[in-house]
Protein backbone atom coordinates (compact mmCIF):
# COMPACT_ATOMS: atom_id res chain seq x y z
CA UNK A 1 0.00 0.00 0.00
CA UNK A 2 1.57 3.42 -0.92
CA UNK A 3 0.75 5.39 2.40
CA UNK A 4 2.44 2.39 4.41
CA UNK A 5 5.21 3.23 2.20
CA UNK A 6 5.17 7.17 2.32
CA UNK A 7 5.23 6.29 6.22
CA UNK A 8 8.13 3.55 5.93
CA UNK A 9 10.31 6.12 4.21
CA UNK A 10 9.51 8.79 6.91
CA UNK A 11 10.12 6.18 9.54
CA UNK A 12 13.56 5.35 7.55
CA UNK A 13 14.63 8.98 7.61
CA UNK A 14 14.58 8.64 11.94
CA UNK A 15 17.18 10.46 13.46
CA UNK A 16 18.41 11.64 10.18
CA UNK A 17 20.64 15.47 10.22
CA UNK A 18 21.38 16.62 6.70
CA UNK A 19 24.06 19.38 6.36
CA UNK A 20 22.80 22.49 4.45
CA UNK A 21 24.15 25.33 3.25
CA UNK A 22 25.24 28.38 4.92
CA UNK A 23 26.25 26.25 8.11
CA UNK A 24 22.20 25.22 8.63
CA UNK A 25 21.06 21.72 8.85
CA UNK A 26 17.77 19.40 8.98
CA UNK A 27 16.64 16.79 11.42
CA UNK A 28 14.74 14.41 10.95
CA UNK A 29 12.52 12.65 13.88
CA UNK A 30 9.26 10.17 12.94
CA UNK A 31 8.22 7.21 14.86
CA UNK A 32 4.76 5.39 14.07
CA UNK A 33 2.30 5.83 17.07
CA UNK A 34 -1.59 4.63 17.15
CA UNK A 35 -4.15 6.27 14.61
CA UNK A 36 -6.36 8.60 16.38
CA UNK A 37 -8.54 11.28 15.30
CA UNK A 38 -5.88 13.55 16.23
CA UNK A 39 -3.11 11.81 14.34
CA UNK A 40 -4.92 9.39 11.71
CA UNK A 41 -1.73 8.75 9.89
CA UNK A 42 -0.17 6.89 12.55
CA UNK A 43 2.91 8.92 12.29
CA UNK A 44 4.66 11.49 15.08
CA UNK A 45 7.33 13.99 13.64
CA UNK A 46 9.49 16.84 13.72
CA UNK A 47 10.88 17.97 10.43
CA UNK A 48 13.23 21.18 11.55
CA UNK A 49 15.89 23.49 10.13
CA UNK A 50 18.66 25.03 12.56
CA UNK A 51 20.91 28.02 11.72
CA UNK A 52 24.73 27.75 12.49
CA UNK A 53 24.04 28.86 16.24
CA UNK A 54 21.85 25.56 16.65
CA UNK A 55 18.40 27.54 17.02
CA UNK A 56 15.54 26.34 15.17
CA UNK A 57 14.57 28.34 11.97
CA UNK A 58 11.36 26.69 10.77
CA UNK A 59 9.95 23.13 11.32
CA UNK A 60 6.65 20.97 10.28
CA UNK A 61 5.56 18.59 13.44
CA UNK A 62 2.55 17.10 15.11
CA UNK A 63 3.91 17.59 18.78
CA UNK A 64 0.66 19.67 20.10
CA UNK A 65 -2.30 20.98 18.71
CA UNK A 66 -2.11 24.48 16.96
CA UNK A 67 -4.43 26.85 18.63
CA UNK A 68 -6.91 29.03 16.41
CA UNK A 69 -6.66 32.63 16.21
CA UNK A 70 -9.72 34.66 16.10
CA UNK A 71 -12.68 35.94 17.69
CA UNK A 72 -14.54 32.32 17.70
CA UNK A 73 -11.18 29.96 18.86
CA UNK A 74 -12.91 27.49 21.00
CA UNK A 75 -16.00 26.74 18.68
CA UNK A 76 -16.19 22.80 19.59
CA UNK A 77 -13.87 22.36 17.01
CA UNK A 78 -11.05 19.70 17.03
CA UNK A 79 -7.60 21.20 17.08
CA UNK A 80 -5.14 20.77 14.49
CA UNK A 81 -2.11 18.59 15.27
CA UNK A 82 -0.54 18.79 11.99
CA UNK A 83 1.20 22.10 11.85
CA UNK A 84 4.40 24.13 10.72
CA UNK A 85 6.32 27.21 12.32
CA UNK A 86 6.91 29.04 9.83
CA UNK A 87 9.91 31.21 11.75
CA UNK A 88 11.47 31.37 15.40
CA UNK A 89 8.87 32.79 17.17
CA UNK A 90 5.78 31.28 15.03
CA UNK A 91 3.43 28.95 17.61
CA UNK A 92 2.32 27.39 14.49
CA UNK A 93 -0.36 27.14 11.65
CA UNK A 94 -2.17 24.22 10.29
CA UNK A 95 -0.25 22.01 7.63
CA UNK A 96 -2.53 19.40 5.72
CA UNK A 97 -0.59 15.93 6.21
CA UNK A 98 -1.84 14.18 2.67
CA UNK A 99 1.77 11.35 2.69
CA UNK A 100 4.75 11.56 3.76
CA UNK A 101 6.32 12.19 0.83
CA UNK A 102 4.08 15.53 0.37
CA UNK A 103 5.43 16.37 3.58
CA UNK A 104 9.02 15.84 2.96
CA UNK A 105 8.18 17.96 -0.43
CA UNK A 106 7.00 20.70 1.44
CA UNK A 107 9.33 20.81 4.06
CA UNK A 108 12.18 20.95 2.02
CA UNK A 109 10.86 23.32 -0.36
CA UNK A 110 10.29 25.51 2.86
CA UNK A 111 14.09 24.77 3.49
CA UNK A 112 15.02 25.71 0.01
CA UNK A 113 13.22 29.11 0.14
CA UNK A 114 14.93 30.11 3.68
CA UNK A 115 18.09 29.02 2.11
CA UNK A 116 18.11 31.37 -0.61
CA UNK A 117 16.79 34.09 1.30
CA UNK A 118 19.56 33.88 3.14
CA UNK A 119 21.98 33.81 0.69
CA UNK A 120 21.17 37.44 -0.10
Amino acid sequence: MQADNDIDTLIDLNGSIVQQEHGYWVEIHAWRVDSTVLIPHGVRYALTLHEKSGKRVMGYDNAHAVKPTGRFKHAGQVLPYDHKHRHISDKGVSYEFKDAYQLLRDFFADVDQILKETAK
